[in-house]
């Protein structure tokens, strides 16, 4: 349908794109529309100046506004009537007596006139096929034949004034190609505010979402899904700062220990060879022992007794012999089975 003429909506021009997307081309323009007003208002001038200049009636009329056209690009219907006598064409109001009493179908027909309320819009058929070429649709609106007759019927019953234009249109490129080929429409046409409405809302969206990221510098959560991944993520961090600092925990008493050991094993002198075992222990146990016994069993010589009564005196605050033997043994048994302590060299 890149063939068909259509003039969208500017202004409250609709009397100019009425007469334009009738003609299927640029036939009028506001100057020329303007100029017809004015001729018609000048007309209308010299009649009520027939009845006097000085009559009440002729000086009210001149103070009224013209009613062929406003400021805003208004034209009335004696103003698209002339504009269309240029081309040889009549009006015929749709639902007057004298049209109905000719039964007329409205698919024999060439081209219908819309007004309701200052707006005025086209319907016409080109090539076989019905169009509505009202400027505030956004394209075409095909109209089949057997809709032609509701759709005429609602407008009259929205409070439309329809008109017939009688006689022969000019010809157009539409027109002759469409007389060829039949076209479909997937798609309505939607009404310019419509969509105007919509390229407004998704304007304001797409603004609304940069204002979004823009407050979030672009790391904002956007929905509940990724503000829960968020939450998540931070529980997992603090468990692995809590994992590490139980590590270093862990790490400092593992070293505190090790120290420990160092300064123990400092502390014991270390003795130059291999350890005895603990059989070995014992045997020299027993050897010491029997010595003992015997050297208690021979009488000592008196020298000898007297040297060792002195060197009893001389140690008398050495601990009782069998005591001394008893914790010795005990702790050797224990040193020999923790990692084989020389208890014997430490006792002496």
């Amino acid at each position: 349908m890149e063939s068909i003429f259509h003039e969208k909506q500017e202004g409250s021009l609709c009397a100019q794109h009425c007469l334009n997307n009738l003609l299927q081309g640029e036939y009028f323009s506001p100057v020329e529309l303007s100029s017809i007003a004015h001729q018609l208002d000048e007309e209308e001038r010299m009649r009520m100046a027939e009845g006097g200049v000085t009559s009440e009636d002729y000086r009210t009329f001149l103070q009224q506004p013209s009613g062929n056209m406003d400021d805003s690009g208004f034209f009335s219907i004696q103003v698209i009537s002339n504009a269309l006598k240029v081309w040889g064409l009549e009006l015929i109001l749709f639902n007057s007596p004298e049209y109905q009493r000719l039964r007329i179908d409205p698919i024999n027909e060439r081209s219908f006139i819309c007004n309701y309320k200052e707006h005025w819009f086209t319907v016409r058929k080109l090539g076989k096929q019905w169009f509505n070429l009202n400027s505030l649709l956004t394209g075409p609106e095909l109209i089949s034949d057997t809709y032609l007759a509701l759709f005429l019927a609602q407008l009259q019953q929205e409070g439309y004034s329809i008109f017939v234009v009688k006689g022969d249109l000019p010809d157009c490129e539409a027109d002759q190609l469409l007389q060829m080929i039949r076209v479909q429409q997937m798609h309505r046409p939607k009404l310019i505010g419509e969509e105007l409405a919509q390229l407004k809302e998704q304007r304001v969206q797409k603004t609304d979402l940069e204002h979004v990221l823009e407050v979030n510098d672009g790391t904002g959560m956007l929905d509940e899904d990724e503000e829960e991944l968020q939450r998540a993520l931070a529980l997992s961090r603090q468990e692995i700062d809590m994992e590490d600092e139980e590590a270093d925990l862990r790490r400092a008493i593992q070293l505190s220990m090790q120290g420990t050991s160092r300064n123990r094993c400092q502390d014991i002198p270390q003795t130059s060879g291999s350890h005895p075992t603990s059989e070995e222990l014992r045997k020299r146990r027993e050897a010491y022992f029997e010595k003992q016994q015997q050297q208690q069993q021979q009488p000592a010589p008196p020298g000898q007794l007297t040297h060792l009564c002195e060197k009893s005196s001389t140690s008398c605050e050495a601990p009782d012999r069998d005591l001394v033997m008893h914790r010795c043994e005990n702790w050797t048994i224990k040193k020999a089975e923790h990692q084989k302590i020389d208890a014997f060299e430490l006792w002496c």
